[in-house]
């Protein structure tokens, strides 16, 4: 019997924002495989299931138990939060299959990353080229991830920061975007977009309240054409440089 492993990603949380495909894959499943978290937040999906909840930091444990499911001819679902793609399981699944010579029926299923639930609470701030940088520095060495936040910063793109853990290393990436860009520059901040405890502030980069971010917060910082309107941040696409608006 073949088995067969799919990479589902869940979304930010809330169930009206689950894609019918994610949704569809961890009901076909006999296995669900996932960091605690993100198995609280499909409980309703979970019914009849072989459920196997792992710690943070069981990223290596949670991609082979799933991999050796999969091997057995079970039916696996490894759950992520927002899109598998970005920070999450796919690309470990991925690499330790080609390390160890194994393979499997794979699909990764996307879901709603961060970014973009950021972005819908904040109005329009994704509008033009963007970049997306993790601010944890488990895997990362914090002289790369400065590095890449200066670079994108000079580039002048909309920043998409991840994962503030460290509120040092957070203050030292928007000291740098500050050096580049200025205090007065557009700042959104999310905290458990499309979960229980939502909170959406948008500031100025000069005033972010440093106290108030945590790892479930994702900031977005505007690039030089940004700019806020009514309770919106929103950056341009451009189109007032060929047409009349």
């Amino acid at each position: 019997m073949r088995g067969r492993l799919r990479i589902v990603g869940i979304g930010p949380g809330d169930p009206s924002v689950r894609t019918f495909r994610a949704v569809e894959a961890i009901k076909e499943s006999e296995v669900v495989v996932g960091y605690e978290t993100y198995i609280g937040l499909i409980k309703d999906l979970l019914e009849g299931k072989e459920v196997i909840p792992a710690k943070m930091r069981q990223e290596i444990f949670r991609a082979e138990i799933s991999i050796s499911k999969a091997l057995e001819g079970r039916k696996v679902a490894l759950v992520s939060d927002g899109d598998p793609n970005v920070y999450g399981m796919a690309p470990l699944v991925f690499e330790l299959m080609a390390k160890r010579g194994v393979e499997v029926d794979v699909e990764v299923i996307p879901g709603v990353t961060a970014a973009l639930a950021a972005a819908a609470k904040l109005g329009a701030p994704l509008g033009s080229d963007f970049a997306v940088i993790n601010l944890s520095d488990l895997l990362t060495p914090r002289e790369a991830i400065l590095r890449r936040v200066k670079a994108a910063a000079e580039a002048d793109f909309v920043l998409v920061f991840y994962n503030p853990i460290d509120s040092g290393l957070t203050k030292a990436a928007l000291e740098v975007v500050r050096s580049v860009r200025g205090d007065s520059t557009p700042v959104g901040l999310v905290k458990n977009a499309y979960r229980q405890g939502e909170e959406v502030r948008i500031t100025a980069l000069g005033e972010v309240d440093m106290d108030w971010i945590d790892m479930r917060t994702t900031i977005i910082v505007g690039n030089s054409e940004t700019f806020t309107w009514r309770g919106y941040l929103i950056t341009p696409r451009g189109y007032s440089n060929k047409y009349r608006l």
